[in-house]
């Protein structure tokens, strides 16, 4: 127990800098997620043809290739094809588009438990269906989407652990650093996967408290779809 403490005192700085990379990667693929996924969503929803259908296959692509292939698409697949990313830039690219379509999904099932008779009271007061969806479905929308979105923030630090593969320094990678150099592969990750289980322990109980904050009372009682 002694020296695994001992560990953990040379690992926490390295610790400290990996989960700063691990944050931004999963800050940008959120956000990123969330551009791409909110009017995938909405195309899926609301769109006709071959528009709904384009926004399916993405949701169905991404959802249906593990995240690991994908990333070794982007990063050795698309130089081939005369584009090459650094590591950094490949991890957010292929976070990214994998978030948005799970966020699609998410935002498309929140869509759809806003009650149809929102759509019909808008339309009723001479608002186009556009006007409609913007003002009226998507506010309400993004609310009822809060619960599936938080749990995806706190999932996506966890996914980000395949970019040690490509060599991004992030957590995971720190502890292979840390186990080479000390040849002691239990205490690295062991001693990171306590770092994980902190860091999503803390972030649970803040996506809950926020969770907590934002609920409208009775707005997810809802079920029917447009």
């Amino acid at each position: 127990m002694a020296d695994f403490l001992e560990f953990m005192k040379i690992a926490l700085p390295a610790y400290y800098e990996g989960a700063l990379v691990t944050f931004q990667i999963a800050g940008v693929a959120l956000i990123s997620g969330f551009i791409i996924g909110l009017p995938i969503a909405l195309l899926r929803v609301y769109g006709r043809g071959v528009i709904r259908w384009l926004a399916v296959a993405y949701i169905e692509l991404m959802r249906g290739v593990p995240l690991l292939v994908f990333l070794f698409v982007v990063y050795y697949g698309l130089p081939d094809m005369g584009l090459t990313l650094s590591a950094i830039m490949s991890a957010y690219l292929a976070l990214g588009l994998n978030s948005g379509a799970y966020q699609a999904e998410y935002f498309r099932g929140s869509i759809q438990a806003v009650g149809r008779g929102q759509m019909l009271g808008a339309r009723a007061i001479g608002m186009t269906r556009l006007q409609a969806i913007w003002h009226i479905i998507v506010p309400q929308a993004l609310r009822l989407a809060i619960p599936a979105w938080t749990n995806e923030a706190v999932s996506m630090v966890k996914y980000t652990s395949v970019v040690y593969l490509i060599a991004v320094p992030d957590l995971l990678t720190r502890s292979k650093w840390l186990a080479s150099k000390y040849f002691n592969p239990i205490e690295a990750y062991l001693s990171v996967a306590i770092v994980y289980i902190v860091i999503v322990g803390i972030l649970t109980v803040l996506v809950n408290y926020i969770e907590r904050r934002l609920r409208i009372p009775g707005l997810e009682l809802e079920k029917r779809g447009h």
